[in-house]
C-alpha cells in the first residue's frame, strides 16, 4: 500500500507537469524549462511555494468543515486505486493479479468510493462563506450526481459483457481476439458504453470541457477561490489523483487492462519467462495503456473550448443516460439472440 501510495504521489506531481509541458507544445511555447533539467524539479518547486504561503481562513467560514473539506476531495482518488489490477504473475489465473486488494464487488466499490469526491467540492463551496465558491459546490454536486448515472448505467453494458463486477474477472474477459485480429477489448466490444464512459469521466473530473465548478470568468476560481496553502494544494491534488485513477479505471473496463491479446501465458512460457518477467511484462503493458488515457485527457483539455452549465446539463440528463439505457437493451438483445 505504501508503495502504491508512492507511486501515485510521484505520478499525480508529474501529470502536473506533464500537463505544463503538453499545453505549451499544443500552444507552441516552451512551459516549464528552468528548474533542474527541461524543468522536471518544478513539481518540487511548486510543492514548496505552497508549503511556505500563509493558511488562511475566512472569517465567518465552517471551520472543520473548510478543513475538511480538502482531505474528502483528495482521499478517494487514492483509496479508489487499491483494486485496480496493474498486472499479474499469471495470465491464466484471475486470482494472480498485481493488486493492493480483490475483492469480488471491485466496481461498486469503486463508484461507492469514487462518488464521495463531490462531499469535499460542496463542503468547500459552502464553508467558505463565499457565494461564488457556493454556486461552485453546487454546480459541482449537480454535476457529478447527474453524470454519475449515466456513468453507472454505461456500467452496466459492460457487467452484462463480463457477467461479474471483479475487477479482475472483467479483465479476463477482454483476453483475446474478434475474428482473429480485433482485441476482444470492450471499446470494440461496447464501443456506446465507452463513448458514454468517457465522456461522463470528463464531467466526474470536473476537466474541460466541463470544469463548470471552477469556472474563472464567472466563479472567481469556484469552490476553493477561499483556499490558500496545502489546501488548496490538496484540491489541486485531488483533481489530478481522480484523473489518474479514473484513466486506470477506464484502461481496466475498456482497453484489457494489463492484457495483450496476443500475448498468451503459454506465449510466454514458451518464451521461457517466468511468474517476475510476466509480472513486469504485464505491469508495462498497462503502464503505456494508462499514460495513453492520461495524455488524452490533457489533450482534450486545450482543445475544446468550455461548454454552458446549461448544455452540460442537457448532455447528462437527454443524451448521455438514453443513450446508456438503449446500449443496456442492445447488450441484452444480442445476449439473448447469441
Amino acid at each position: 500500500m505504501l508503495s502504491v501510495f508512492g507511486m501515485l504521489m510521484l505520478f499525480v506531481s508529474y501529470i502536473v507537469y506533464a500537463e505544463r509541458r503538453v499545453s505549451a507544445f499544443i500552444q507552441d511555447r516552451l512551459g516549464p524549462n528552468r528548474v533542474g533539467w527541461q524543468g522536471l524539479m518544478q513539481p518540487w518547486a511548486d510543492a514548496i511555494k505552497l508549503i511556505l504561503k500563509e493558511d488562511i481562513y475566512p472569517d465567518k467560514a465552517d471551520k472543520f468543515l473548510f478543513f475538511l473539506a480538502p482531505f474528502i476531495a483528495f482521499a478517494p482518488g487514492l483509496i479508489t486505486f487499491a483494486l485496480i489490477p496493474i498486472g499479474s504473475l499469471d495470465f491464466s489465473d484471475p486470482q494472480a493479479a498485481l493488486a493492493i486488494s480483490n475483492i469480488n464487488v471491485g466496481i461498486l466499490f469503486i463508484l461507492a468510493i469514487g462518488s464521495l469526491n463531490f462531499y469535499g467540492l460542496a463542503f468547500g463551496g459552502w464553508a467558505s462563506n463565499n457565494k461564488w465558491s457556493l454556486f461552485g459546490g453546487l454546480r459541482a454536486s449537480a454535476q457529478m450526481i447527474s453524470f454519475e448515472i449515466a456513468m453507472g448505467f454505461a456500467l452496466i453494458s459492460i457487467l452484462m459483457t463480463a457477467e461479474s463486477v471483479n475487477m479482475n474477472s472483467i479483465v479476463h474477459s477482454q483476453t483475446g481476439t474478434l475474428w482473429g485480429f480485433i482485441p476482444r477489448w470492450n471499446v470494440f466490444v461496447q464501443p456506446l458504453a465507452f463513448l458514454v464512459f468517457l465522456i461522463a469521466a470528463f464531467a466526474e473530473n470536473n476537466r474541460l470541457p466541463f470544469d463548470m465548478p471552477e469556472a474563472e470568468p464567472e466563479l472567481v476560481g469556484g469552490y476553493h477561490t477561499e483556499y490558500s496553502s496545502l489546501k488548496f494544494g490538496l484540491f489541486f491534488l485531488g483533481e489530478y489523483a481522480a484523473l489518474i485513477t479514473m484513466s486506470a479505471v477506464i484502461v481496466t473496463l475498456f482497453f484489457g487492462g494489463w492484457t495483450l491479446p496476443w500475448v498468451s501465458q503459454e506465449t510466454m512460457a514458451s518464451w521461457g519467462w517466468g511468474p517476475i518477467i510476466s509480472g513486469l511484462f504485464s505491469f508495462a503493458v498497462f503502464i503505456v495503456k494508462w499514460f495513453a488515457v492520461m495524455f488524452f485527457y490533457i489533450w482534450v483539455r486545450w482543445t475544446l473550448p468550455r461548454v454552458r452549465y446549461d448544455q452540460l446539463m442537457n448532455l447528462g440528463w437527454k443524451v448521455l443516460i438514453e443513450l446508456a439505457f438503449l446500449n443496456i437493451l442492445i447488450t441484452a438483445a444480442i445476449g439473448l439472440w447469441l
